[in-house]
């Protein structure tokens, strides 16, 4: 399965999601976890890491318009690929969306970003003209706690179309997941059994049952 974390808008939490993904998904399964976005977020991360990543975990760079022609042979022995890409709509993205069988697509609680998101819909929807079996969802992430906002978003993807759906898994703004970041690693390893490590793990489950 090749996911691809995708939106134009920075500040959403693509690297994020891709890492802690990775990394679950890595406790039972080979995953190679792609950095396609030429500012090299993953590669940067990776630098300020002290520890090994685990065993079923390999990263490459791959800022390239070729992505879903040169995955053909490099994902050969993964069950799974993660693609974290850019913050902008490039060449680099449409080659991600195309390689993926599930593009997710992460969203703040605010339906003005919901809607900020019309051209990463657009590229999609075209990319599914020729990609038939692609798939898209919607993650909240960074949800403010006791807050009606994440309910609001979800009426406004809804808005945009019955092509795409919501997420039940949302992800809480917590500190952790940034102070995880700075040091290399990602909140899972942390607190293994905190909020925000559950909070993943229900995500990916959900995430991978489509």
């Amino acid at each position: 399965m090749i996911l691809s974390y995708v939106n134009q808008k920075g500040g959403v939490g693509k690297t994020t999601l891709s890492l802690c993904t990775a990394f679950e998904l890595s406790k039972k399964s080979k995953v190679l976890l792609i950095d396609a976005d030429p500012q090299g977020s993953i590669i940067a991360w990776s630098d300020v890491r002290e520890e090994p990543l685990p065993k079923n975990l390999s990263t490459a760079s791959m800022a390239k318009k070729t992505i879903h022609r040169d995955l053909k042979n490099l994902k050969r022995g993964y069950n799974y690929v993660i693609i974290d890409t850019p913050p902008r709509l490039t060449d680099i993205t449409r080659s991600a969306i195309m390689a993926s069988g599930i593009v997710v697509v992460p969203c703040t609680p605010s339906p003005y970003d919901v809607w900020a998101t019309k051209e990463t819909l657009d590229l999609i929807r075209e990319a599914q003209i020729y990609h038939k079996k692609l798939r898209t969802v919607f993650a909240v992430n960074r949800k403010i706690l006791n807050t009606v906002l994440s309910r609001e978003v979800k009426d406004a993807i809804r808005s945009l179309g019955d092509d795409f759906m919501v997420l039940k898994s949302e992800l809480t703004h917590r500190m952790i997941f940034a102070e995880a970041g700075n040091i290399g690693k990602v909140a899972q390893e942390i607190d293994k059994e905190g909020k925000a490590s559950k909070e993943i793990q229900n995500f990916v489950k959900e995430l991978t049952k489509f």
